[in-house]
């Protein structure tokens, strides 16, 4: 059993307290009088009850069915790496891969973020870095190389192999216990006379990511290598997919994820039922025992 309070459990926990503490008070008076029935020290009980078992409602009891922590925390990026190749070529659709990078970065908000840009030749455009906030700005203002260095002929699909493997290695040293996802984005080097290299997959942990392809002219074959070089999967963007649900932990075809939290049973009724029940007999008792003193009264009264 887990708790999720609707409160900081330091509050709930001060409230149980003096709660109790009043509630002895109270029955520390009524155990000072004189003639006190065994009903009265029920009634006290059933009320002394009844407020605690609103206050483990509150508590919010239930049962995770899975590891609710881990998952929560895959799912939001924590203690992960992103790797972003970005093809900065003549013949990349620059919108749509600013557009899918904003939205890979809001699918791990809590995540490290690396740029790795490519044409001919890599370019180290953003170190490993938790600062997403300034992230945003530069790829925001992301556009192809000029003619003279991102040409289309002379693009080298894998021209980042090196520097990423360099830099899973390093992101492996520096945070032992983290995940690296990659995500290449490209076009595949389509009118490309350049030979193309390839991305070593034995030479940094990937954990996971994938290839996306833009523009109608993309080489598929080409991204298929790549992806399968990587052991990522090969994704084609199109408008009508959200890349978050390409991501690893996303909710694509309601497929159960790395990334989902586990569903959880919520308890808290049982409490506050519990609770109102005991509460309508002290109402129905209450009830009882005012009319009974009001013809009581009356009596007294003729």
């Amino acid at each position: 059993m887990t708790f999720a309070p609707v409160l900081p459990a330091a509050i709930l926990l001060v409230v149980a307290a003096v709660v109790i503490l009043l509630r002895l008070l109270t029955m520390w008076q009524l155990a000072s009088r004189a003639g006190q029935r065994w009903g009265t020290v029920w009634r006290w009980s059933g009320l002394t009850l009844a407020m605690l078992l609103l206050l483990i409602a509150a508590a919010r009891p239930g049962i995770d069915h899975g590891d609710r922590e881990a998952t929560a925390a895959a799912q939001s990026g924590e203690n992960t790496n992103v790797f972003f190749v970005v093809d900065r070529s003549t013949d990349s659709d620059m919108a749509a891969i600013r557009a899918d990078v904003d939205g890979l970065i809001d699918r791990y908000p809590r995540a490290r973020f690396a740029v790795i840009a490519f044409a001919a030749r890599p370019s180290m455009d953003w170190p490993l870095s938790e600062d997403a906030f300034s992230l945003k700005p530069l790829i925001s203002r992301l556009s192809p190389y000029p003619a003279a260095i991102g040409s289309g002929d002379q693009v080298n699909a894998a021209a980042a192999a090196n520097v990423l493997r360099y830099q899973l290695i390093a992101a492996g040293q520096q945070y032992p216990d983290s995940r690296s996802l990659v995500f290449y984005l490209g076009s595949g080097a389509t009118e490309s006379r350049a030979p193309q290299g390839e991305f070593d997959p034995t030479a940094g942990s990937v954990d996971g990511g994938a290839v996306l392809g833009y523009g109608a002219a993309q080489d598929e074959q080409g991204l298929r290598r790549i992806a399968a070089q990587l052991g990522v999967p090969y994704e084609k963007r199109d408008d009508a997919t959200p890349v978050a649900d390409l991501a690893p932990g996303g909710d694509r075809q309601g497929e159960t994820t790395v990334g989902q939290i586990p569903e959880r049973t919520e308890l808290y009724w049982v409490f506050t039922l519990s609770a109102a029940l005991l509460l309508l007999f002290e109402v129905y008792l209450s009830i009882r025992e005012f009319r009974s003193t009001r013809m009581a009264r009356r009596d007294v009264a003729l």
